[in-house]
């Protein structure tokens, strides 16, 4: 299935500019337009859904697998010093596009990017309140 109003399905389609890296019989790669580091990394799959709570399991897999593909690339290719993978899954965490994608953030030493959380140890009670909702 494919949205006809969306980014992705366009670039995926190829009726956007893009600068693909990689694709197989499930995935696309390409570069993201905004990149938060050199050699950021956008991976969707072919298939329209909107985010992680609605990709198929084959299709999460083929993402990942091709994430993880990315991800070893710009380690050999670009001489970083580690890789952030990131999904955004509704508007409260950051989800821009409506389409399932994976962000490959390479990693330099210098790089300025800094997320907004800053580990801090939690509430052992509250973690353990949580932990039984969740069981």
């Amino acid at each position: 299935m494919r949205d006809p109003d969306c980014i992705f399905c366009k670039i995926v389609a190829g009726e956007l500019p893009s600068q693909k890296v990689d694709e197989d019989e499930r995935t696309v790669a390409f570069m993201d337009i905004s990149p938060a580091t050199r050699g950021h990394v956008l991976v969707v799959p072919r298939e329209h859904v909107r985010n992680l709570l609605e990709v198929d399991p084959e299709d999460l897999q083929a993402t990942m697998a091709t994430a993880q593909r990315m991800a070893r690339r710009v380690s050999e290719r670009l001489g970083v010093a580690g890789v952030n993978l990131l999904n955004a899954c509704g508007s409260a965490a950051w989800q821009t596009v409506w389409h399932f994608h994976v962000h490959v953030i390479p990693r330099y030493e210098d790089d300025p990017l800094r997320l907004p959380w800053i580990p801090a140890e939690g509430d052992p009670a509250e973690i353990e309140a949580v932990a039984r909702e969740l069981r």
